[in-house]
């Protein structure tokens, strides 16, 4: 029997509670919220998945820190920027997405951040990567072992905060090559996602 999955959808707008309801009730447990003071509660019910209207300006509260913690939060937005995604993961959030996204995306989001993953589109995760790696201590050495030649050129680019093309370009080769490549890295280093390799690769992770 498969496993059902609670997630808490706080918003105030029906349009968008209405979209989110059509989550398969086969997989996802979807329960409506209005406020912030929904979390403690939803927390006690031992649930931990939590997808947030930005109109909440839930991680600007002076308690979010201790609102969010052990919660996997994603922010949805009905017109997602860069700036307010940034914001938003900055202060913890798992996931930044748009509000209305297919059903079947809503559903890899919920299941990459139930399973401890960040989600969060490739634009705003290279400019959240650019930034992370200018504040890291330098580039190591030790997480290059097993790697081949190329797969370190790759993941030094994507550790950097380069997109998949933009790799692809300057490596002269194919963006599914790219792709290929970081998924061979991910698995080699025991990493889920790119944080996770930039973490890695300036030796922030080397458990």
């Amino acid at each position: 029997m498969q496993h059902v999955v609670s997630v808490l959808i706080l918003t105030n707008d029906e349009h968008v509670w209405q979209h989110w309801k059509q989550l398969p009730a086969s997989q996802w447990n979807v329960v409506r919220g209005h406020t912030l003071n929904d979390l403690p509660e939803w927390q006690h019910k031992g649930h931990q998945l939590v997808v947030l209207d930005h109109v909440l300006q839930a991680w600007t509260e002076p308690h979010w820190t201790t609102l969010s913690k052990g919660l996997q939060c994603v922010v949805m937005s009905t017109a997602p920027n860069e700036t307010e995604g940034q914001a938003a993961l900055t202060a913890g959030a798992r996931g930044y997405i748009h509000a209305y996204s297919p059903v079947k995306t809503l559903e890899r989001v919920l299941t990459h951040v139930a399973a401890g993953e960040v989600w969060v589109g490739e634009r705003l995760l290279s400019r959240l990567l650019s930034t992370v790696s200018r504040q890291l201590p330098p580039v190591t050495q030790g997480w290059q072992n097993g790697l081949t030649t190329r797969e370190i050129d790759v993941a030094q680019r994507a550790a950097l905060g380069h997109s998949n093309q933009l790799i692809a370009d300057d490596l002269g080769i194919t963006e599914r090559t790219v792709r290929a490549h970081l998924s061979s890295v991910f698995h080699k280093l025991d990493v889920a996602d790119r944080l996770m390799l930039t973490l890695k690769v300036h030796g922030i992770n080397d458990n």
